[in-house]
């Protein structure tokens, strides 16, 4: 018998620790090749840890809410040792040295252009929480780092910035960004009454609450409605659906039309695509689709359908569903939700006509699309107006209203309105 230290895995750029949600078996438990052991949760998403051998947890080495490195050991196994798991447990993976870790953290060294000198080493993970949080270069270079070679850590920032107002004032001179910090009035405490029930929040709804109310006081929303016959669309899905399937063994969804639409619509109005830093706008050169999901255990998290305006149809009906499967088992990566550059929310799967969603940061726009309903509609034809059975939907379009205005956010939303209205009954898949 020979022992394998089961390390926590690489979670994709940026990510450096997780926090241990649940064991899944118990010392003393076997498990197979594959099978997820423990749960885990990052800042971006939670998931499962599978084992890459087979054999019998001795030893738990990280608990309940402890928090683990990239690379560190957080269970020990027994495994047999004959066959390919010798080879394993002989050579189990060593917990990188200082060169792998700065592999690991991808560290980004800004550009001068940006609001940090070229001089700064951070993770993309600690630049978005400076950009958030609009600390300066001289409050960065204030900060003293815990992390390898005294790299700023996410959690040295963060205590940063939970002391800030403790923190003595930038000198004059140095470079801070233009856009105020939001600020809210404490929320006052709520006395629960007799028989209530009190129910703690789990930690991605309270990553939920902190991203919406940040999202709400950065950004001033403005939202634009339109009602579209997709009639073309109901048709053509109903037409495909079942070849597609039977081809390739995929549902056909609504999901990727609207997609497409979006995106087409995006390439027509690229200054949707951007993002604000500073004083700065970043216009970005990938189409990126974040796509709401909802969860089995009601909470909420947004997959990103990567480059979508390189996949056909049929690649996008893939990507989608994919991802939906993958968020609502849990078997998300964190690069799966990252990198947006904008976002649709489909709150027709709920039976709700239109709805106004906030804009996740640091993007500028959201569509929601609401339900399909059947309602009487008047058609203009050659021999006069007619009242027809159509199917019709409203999409409501909100955006940032710090770098879109009304008329960019509302063209946007009628090219889409256009080329679902106008879908070709003809398209290929």
């Amino acid at each position: 018998m020979a022992e394998y230290k089961l390390l926590l895995p690489s979670m994709g750029e940026g990510v450096m620790e997780a926090t241990i949600i649940t064991w899944l078996f118990n010392e003393g438990d076997s498990v197979k090749e594959d099978d997820s052991v423990v749960e885990i949760a990052t800042d971006k998403v939670d998931s499962d840890v599978p084992t890459p051998v087979s054999g019998k947890i001795v030893k738990i080495l990280k608990q309940k809410d402890e928090v683990a490195k990239v690379g560190e050991a957080i269970a020990i196994l027994e495994i047999e040792g004959e066959g390919e798991n010798t080879v394993k447990a002989e050579t189990p993976v060593a917990a990188p040295d200082a060169e792998t870790l700065k592999t690991i953290e991808q560290p980004l060294q800004v550009a001068a252009s940006t609001e940090f000198s070229g001089d700064l080493y951070l993770s993309p993970l600690v630049k978005s929480i400076a950009q958030q949080e609009n600390i300066s270069e001289t409050e960065l270079k204030s900060i003293k780092g815990s992390g390898l070679e005294g790299r700023i850590t996410k959690e040295d920032i963060l205590a940063y910035v939970s002391n800030r107002g403790n923190q003595p004032a930038p000198q004059v001179g140095a470079t801070v960004a233009s856009q105020p910090v939001a600020t809210s009035a404490p929320a006052a405490t709520i006395t629960a009454a007799a028989g209530d029930e009190i129910i703690p929040m789990d930690r991605m709804r309270k990553i939920i609450a902190e991203n919406m109310v940040k999202a709400k006081q950065i950004a001033p929303h403005v939202t634009s409605f339109i009602e579209t016959d997709v009639t073309n669309v109901v048709k053509w899905r109903a037409k495909n659906k079942d070849m597609f399937e039977k081809r390739e063994g995929e549902k056909l969804t609504f999901m990727p039309i609207f997609v497409k639409a979006i995106v087409k619509a995006i390439q027509d109005f690229p200054m949707i695509n951007v993002s604000i830093s500073g004083d700065n706008i970043i216009k970005k050169k990938n189409i990126n689709i974040g796509m709401a999901t909802a969860l089995p255990d009601g909470n909420l998290i947004v997959p990103v359908i990567k480059n979508a305006d390189q996949l056909s149809l049929s690649g996008l009906a893939k990507a989608i569903n994919d991802l939906a499967y993958r968020a609502r088992n849990k078997k998300l990566r964190p690069e799966d939700t990252q990198g947006a550059t904008y976002t649709i929310s489909n709150v027709g799967s709920f039976g709700n006509l239109m709805g106004t969603p906030i804009i996740p940061q640091p993007q500028v726009a959201i569509m929601a699309i609401g339900a399909i309903v059947k309602k009487p509609a008047v058609l203009e034809t050659k021999d006069g107006d007619v009242i027809a059975i159509r199917q019709l939907m409203f999409m409501s379009h909100s955006y940032d209203h710090r770098v879109v205005d009304g008329s960019l956010g509302g063209m946007m939303l009628k090219h889409v309105h256009d080329y679902l209205e106008n879908w070709d009954l003809n398209t290929e898949i």
